[in-house]
């Protein structure tokens, strides 16, 4: 009987490694083809052909192609924002660390898959609406975390933290679409770092208290 259990149980767990795996070969293929030919020129037969698997097994996982486009935007949003989080929540005053995420967020922005996946498709294959509620899903909330920090040890003046964090999101959102769509992205990421950063020092406190 015992035997039987941990069989039936073993056999259980390589179907769902199975069913893990290639779900993400499906998700790898489809970012890799959005990022090098765009989602209007990837077809799901291309798709299937790079993962490796049927298109039954595609289906079984997604509905069709958009379905497959937010899980290659949901899977680059989530390292973009585990790799600021990992910044902003490290070693430093409040005031290094919201620096070192401007830095880190506008490093993310010059990736190519950040760029074509996020920046350039989403919002025409998700339309603007869903395409800005998946965008403060990931990202407001470190960037509202970021300000009450900043508030809290005194780093910029006493501003309403809702207010600050909507216009300092704005401002990124901007900057990305900015450094997204000039002819000399590296230039680019460079003037926004500098006016983000001219704009922060605007709320900074003179003097911190003691």
């Amino acid at each position: 009987m015992c035997r039987t259990v941990v069989s039936v149980v073993t056999t259980r767990s390589r179907r769902v490694d199975y069913t893990e795996s290639t779900r993400q070969a499906l998700v790898d293929s489809a970012l890799h083809l959005f990022t090098k030919r765009g989602y209007a020129a990837t077809s799901l037969d291309a798709i299937v052909k790079s993962a490796r698997v049927t298109k039954g097994a595609l289906y079984h996982h997604f509905s069709g192609k958009q379905a497959l486009f937010e899980a290659a935007f949901d899977q680059v949003e989530t390292k973009a924002i585990a790799k600021l989080a990992n910044v902003v929540d490290g070693d430093g005053s409040a005031w290094d660390r919201a620096m070192a995420g401007i830095h880190a967020y506008v490093g993310v922005c010059l990736e190519p898959a950040y760029q074509r996946i996020v920046i350039h498709e989403a919002p025409v294959v998700m339309g603007w609406e869903r395409w800005r509620e998946a965008e403060e899903h990931f990202s407001y909330g470190l960037v509202r975390a970021t300000v009450e920090s900043l508030i809290a040890s005194g780093e910029i003046e006493q501003l309403p933290v809702e207010v600050t964090a909507r216009i300092l999101f704005g401002a990124l959102s901007a900057g990305a679409e900015t450094i997204a769509s000039a002819p000399d992205p590296k230039k680019a990421a460079s003037d926004v770092t500098k006016t983000i950063t001219a704009v922060m020092a605007g709320m900074r406190r003179a003097t911190l208290p003691s």
